[in-house]
């Protein structure tokens, strides 16, 4: 009963290597070498060309083992040969913090701002985002994400509106520049359609996006899987209470059907609140007394004594 009194935070930085497992093995190391953290998952993809690592730890273990990550990072990946299907800008390209036990939004927000002086002290524009953004278009990444690394090369030296919130005004020349920020949990729920048709992923993904019309808390993309006999639609999930999975489930499935086609599996990237499993639960078995879905009416809820 003594660990639910910790302050605890969840972190999951994106890095640009999903090919090689050696660098990514190395930067794992970075965060399993610091004191009062724990790896949650990891997982890499050689199409997204993206390795995200889940963890969790005291609030000063997490902010370390991020910098020193992020460090390592910088070493390894040379953003002047990657290609990926996924937006980025940088090596480290997002690193957010996020409250998970006893710790607020402001003391996530404190941490990024930390991360963001600690790599800016060592030669990387950086970007605010969420939470701690403080340009109001910077809340949402993707508009800090715009021509990607290769457009955000000349931009920020160019454009007023691109100039970093920490760090020099041009990009490193290897690790390009990086995104930090606090953000409320985030959940990558990717949705496999039957299709090995790109065209129809991106017009379902544009369907759900919260920008085309879709549902407010989502963000899509439409992506071809090498080595995949079907397409997928990438989906970010930026708050599961106000836009549950459930919804974002069905919607596909009502788009994908306009051209015939159907959903044959889904893919969890990192991990998720129980609370974003109970509330799709409760819509797919349909009870009657959905407050049986309460924590304090799971069996493993009283595990702990």
């Amino acid at each position: 009963m003594e660990n639910k009194k910790k302050k605890i935070v969840e972190s999951v930085p994106n890095y640009s290597e999903g090919k090689d497992s050696n660098k990514i093995e190395k930067i794992v190391n970075e965060i399993k070498n610091t004191s009062d953290t724990r790896i949650v998952d990891v997982q890499y993809d050689t199409n997204y060309n993206r390795a995200v690592i889940t963890f969790v730890g005291t609030p000063e273990a997490v902010l370390k083992a991020n910098i020193a990550a992020a460090k390592r990072a910088v070493e390894l990946i040379d953003m002047n040969n990657h290609k990926g299907q996924h937006p980025r800008i940088g090596a480290v390209d997002v690193v957010p913090f996020v409250p998970a036990q006893n710790v607020s939004i402001e003391e996530c927000i404190d941490l990024s701002v930390k991360f963001a002086e600690g790599m800016a002290n060592e030669g990387i524009p950086v970007y605010l985002y969420e939470e701690s953004a403080r340009k109001l278009d910077r809340i949402n990444i993707d508009n800090i994400r715009v021509g990607e690394y290769e457009g955000l090369r000349e931009a920020i030296k160019t454009d007023p509106e691109r100039k970093p919130d920490y760090g020099p005004e041009e990009l490193h020349p290897t690790a390009g520049a990086l995104i930090t920020g606090a953000r409320q949990p985030l959940i990558s729920f990717n949705i496999n359609l039957g299709t090995k048709d790109l065209n129809i992923a991106k017009k379902v993904a544009k369907a759900i996006h919260l920008r085309s019309g879709g549902l407010i808390n989502i963000k899509a993309m439409g992506t071809f899987l090498e080595g995949r006999n079907y397409v997928q639609v990438g989906i970010s999930n930026i708050n599961y209470k106000k836009t549950p999975l459930y919804r974002q489930m069905e919607l596909v499935r009502i788009e994908a059907r306009r051209f015939g086609v159907n959903i044959i599996g889904t893919e969890l990237i990192g991990v998720l609140p129980l609370g974003a499993v109970l509330n799709s639960l409760e819509y797919y078995l349909q009870l009657s007394n959905p407050e049986k879905l309460d924590e304090k009416h799971l069996l493993e809820y009283y595990f702990d004594f």
